[in-house]
């Protein structure tokens, strides 16, 4: 590997947005959020009572299906998912900043030399169809999300011939991926190792650190508050860097990362404003022109130790 890519990771809620994605999904269907997510949070408990251990997480997505499948949320699909990822507003700065921090490191021709360059990811719990149609989806490279299945595989097993009653009305039925705020780690690690690029590395593979596609010093992530703490916490064992945001005038926000940074889980939190000369622009701009000219010179030192020194001529 050339280990020539920096990656720079963002969460999305709360991150990139001042709320929740799946807040479009409420106002077409004229569904109360506060009810919605009230119910979210009660699951837990009255599934712990049937014996049954949920994901707190994510069990938000069953919750939608269950809405699709009551009519409440009728005909919600992926195609819709996407529609409504339109609607979402972001941060001052995105997504420009997205394009400063690749402009920053490919404008320079000394990284041109070695081809270093950035790379954009989102991991997030949220809904990938609805972060693929929003404004950010032309500037990242990759995007780690929750996915939903609308036609489930029907297993061989059933011998009996499917009944035609025509082709049924596209909806999601099925969860078909999770992130979660624990496997954000392993989104995080198939980046480092290679994964997402090629296919057969397993996430799960043993690989030294000098083979590695993206070392964790050449990583950046950026998320808002202490359910990242599994990811701040792999980040500041490997030598990542961390950036926590807080949206402008919320006091409760604040104190929650600056707890974070005197717990030293981060390097440093900001505002959640993007925006040249504001200080997440101005750190994310210098760690990750940083980072640019370790990689530089390190190759530029391997480039001279391969050469041997030229014949000369030699003295009487």
């Amino acid at each position: 590997m050339d280990q020539n890519t920096i990656a720079i990771i963002w969460d999305f809620d709360k991150t990139l947005i001042s709320g929740y994605m799946q807040e479009p999904i409420f106002r077409k269907y004229g569904v109360d959020s506060a009810k919605f997510w009230a119910e979210v949070n009660a699951l837990p408990a009255a599934y712990e009572k049937q014996g049954i251990k949920v994901n707190h997480d994510t069990i938000y997505l069953n919750h939608l299906i269950t809405c699709v499948e009551q009519g409440i949320l009728k005909g919600l699909n992926n195609e819709i998912l996407t529609e409504l990822g339109a609607e979402l507003e972001f941060f001052p700065g995105i997504p420009q900043i997205f394009m400063d921090l690749k402009k920053v490191v490919a404008e320079d021709s000394d990284n041109a030399k070695f081809g270093i360059h950035v790379e954009h990811y989102i991991v997030s719990t949220g809904i990938s169809a609805m972060i693929r149609g929003s404004k950010i989806k032309d500037h990242i490279d990759g995007i780690w999300g929750c996915e939903f299945i609308e036609s489930p595989i029907r297993s061989g097993l059933d011998t009996k011939l499917p009944r035609n009653d025509g082709e049924a009305p596209r909806a999601i039925k099925q969860i078909g991926y999770i992130i979660d705020n624990t496997s954000k780690t392993r989104a995080v690690f198939e980046i480092n190792k290679g994964s997402n690029e090629f296919n057969f590395i397993d996430v799960n593979s043993k690989i030294e650190k000098a083979d590695r596609r993206v070392p964790f010093e050449n990583m950046i992530y950026i998320a808002d508050g202490p359910s990242d703490v599994p990811v701040f916490s792999v980040f500041k064992q490997f030598g990542g860097r961390t950036l926590a945001v807080y949206p402008k005038g919320d006091e409760r926000a604040f104190r929650q990362v600056d707890q974070l940074s005197k717990d030293g889980r981060i390097d440093l939190y900001a505002e959640a404003n993007y925006s040249e000369k504001e200080q997440a622009h101005m750190w994310l701009m210098a760690q990750t022109k940083e980072i640019a000219q370790t990689i530089f010179m390190r190759h530029d030192e391997e480039v001279r130790k391969s050469a041997s020194a030229p014949p000369t001529h030699l003295g009487d």
